[in-house]
């Protein structure tokens, strides 16, 4: 018997929800086409069409005729290097780094505003049920922005045990658009503190000062946006003094128990290559370690190429992808 012969699929719409392994064939024939592998949740199969949630959050279509073969698979493997964390662990550690100035619970779902300062403080995080159906919950989300005249945002995750693949095909279908993915990465914390980094010229302050906003790539800062920057347990700026009063690289640190979260790390661009980013992750970790912890984590985007090499050599992994979900437009009046 052929290998095509002992294929099988093993699954069916009772098995939405679950993280599957499937085959098809995208070719007129066997002998024509080619097998293509998908790997992710099941997140819908209606009218003969299944929807599986990749782990970066890619939804991929595949007709019910072209399956060749299909089975339910774990759930993906633990990490194995750096620290273990829960998604939800990490979620609500990286939520109290970005801390809206309003919130409101719906159900265990948060609502946070902050006049439209980063979508992290302007998004909803769904972290259980929101205790209301879907629609009617979505409803009341879209509501709660609109008289804030901010735009519905949802934030989930995909790619990890517990996070939202299902909600992210329910919003879909809504015509809900994602319009952002990155990256939660994780790693241990000593090995950054050990970097070969000379610490001198570095300025930590509990504060973001002008100097640091000058570098900061976000401009014309707002007092809700300083608030957001200054909010969390335990709240760093680092900054590299350079010319003309504009630090030459700058970067923010949260520390949150065993967590310390590192964000806004910005190097001139006459600047870099000269391991300025390498020295103020080393300070920020150093300054983490002596408050107690042991774990970091940071948030980068997909395409962020250069940023991503530096911390993968920095012993930082993925733990998972986030997305921002925005309202539909609204339909336009009858005339």
């Amino acid at each position: 018997m052929s290998a095509v012969g002992r294929l099988e699929v093993r699954i069916t719409a009772a098995d939405v929800g679950k993280r599957v392994s499937v085959r098809r064939l995208t070719g007129a024939s066997v002998t024509a086409g080619k097998f293509t592998d998908t790997v992710g949740v099941l997140t819908s199969w209606d009218e003969g069409v299944l929807v599986i949630t990749r782990r970066d959050g890619e939804s991929v279509r595949i007709p019910e005729s072209s399956l060749v073969a299909g089975k339910v698979v774990p759930a993906a493997p633990a990490r194995r290097r750096g620290p273990a964390a829960s998604y939800e662990e990490l979620a609500r550690v990286s939520a109290r780094a970005w801390r809206p100035v309003e919130s409101e619970r719906l159900g265990d779902w948060e609502l946070r505003a902050a006049s439209g300062f980063t979508r992290r403080a302007n998004s909803v995080l769904p972290l259980g049920d929101p205790g209301l159906p879907l629609d009617e919950a979505l409803t009341a989300v879209r509501r709660w922005y609109g008289a804030r005249g901010l735009p519905a945002y949802v934030q989930t995750a995909t790619g990890a045990e517990g996070t939202q693949e299902l909600l992210c095909g329910e919003l879909e279908r809504r015509g809900w658009v994602r319009e952002v993915t990155a990256e939660l990465w994780a790693g241990a914390l000593a090995p950054v503190a050990d970097l070969r980094a000379d610490p001198c010229g570095v300025v930590l302050s509990r504060t973001a000062d002008a100097a640091w906003l000058a570098r900061y790539q976000r401009k014309g800062v707002s007092d809700v946006a300083l608030r957001v920057l200054g909010g969390g347990p335990s709240v760093w700026f680092a900054a590299v003094p350079g010319a003309q009063g504009v630090p030459d690289a700058i970067g923010r640190l949260v520390v949150d128990g065993r967590w310390a979260g590192f964000a806004a790390v910005e190097v001139a661009p006459e600047q870099r290559r000269r391991g300025l980013a390498t020295t103020v992750m080393a300070v920020l970790a150093r300054q983490a370690l002596d408050e107690g912890a042991s774990a970091g984590w940071l948030q980068v985007e997909t395409d962020n190429a250069g940023a991503r090499e530096l911390y993968a050599r920095m012993g930082f992994t993925a733990h998972h992808a986030y997305h921002h979900y925005r309202e539909p437009d609204p339909a336009p009046a009858a005339r």
